[in-house]
């Protein structure tokens, strides 16, 4: 199978349903957003952080796998059949479980951080920030786009990459910065 096609040479894409889009709408914006999100997630796994942190990125990775094949399926014909895709309460509540984790071993917050630090935290305020961009591409489709809890599951990663990106800081040493 060659990775090229030409079907996109015109600018239109297919989604799931078959249906052919241009690459402009909306929904691909949104799942192209959360695309760059787990690309950036893969450049921060690159730069190297701990086993326990890569072992969570490696996961959210495969988790934004399921939450672009959703959004690129507005007709939900892979939702029954595909249980790699899909992302429910029990994957919100495992982000929620992994900020209290990562906080219980931080510093409490007192004051805005200014973004950065040591490269793999900075790539992770980098992540928080397209994700909150996906996110917003998410939501401009409307309510009935992707089932709630993957909407949720967003809304919560930016928050966790936030925490991840001080935990990665602080591990190696890089004191935060207070605006």
């Amino acid at each position: 199978m060659k990775i090229y096609t030409k079907t996109g040479d015109s600018g239109e894409t297919d989604l799931f349903d078959g249906t052919r889009v241009a690459k402009s709408t909306d929904r691909v914006g949104a799942y192209g957003g959360v695309d760059e999100l787990n690309a950036v997630i893969g450049a921060v796994r690159a730069l190297g952080v701990d086993g326990a942190l890569d072992e969570m990125l490696a996961r959210i990775q495969r988790d934004l796998f399921a939450l672009g094949a959703r959004l690129a399926d507005p007709a939900r014909r892979i939702a029954g059949r595909v249980t790699k895709a899909a992302l429910g309460p029990e994957d919100v509540a495992r982000l929620e479980g992994w900020i209290d984790e990562l906080e219980a071993g931080l510093p409490q917050l007192r004051r805005f951080i200014l973004p950065g630090g040591a490269p793999a935290g900075a790539s992770l305020h980098l992540a928080r920030t397209i994700c909150r961009r996906a996110e917003r591409h998410i939501v401009a489709l409307g309510p009935d786009a992707i089932e709630p809890p993957m909407l949720a599951y967003v809304n919560r990663l930016s928050d966790l990459l936030f925490v991840m990106a001080r935990a990665a800081n602080h591990r190696a040493g890089v004191p935060e910065q207070e605006w």
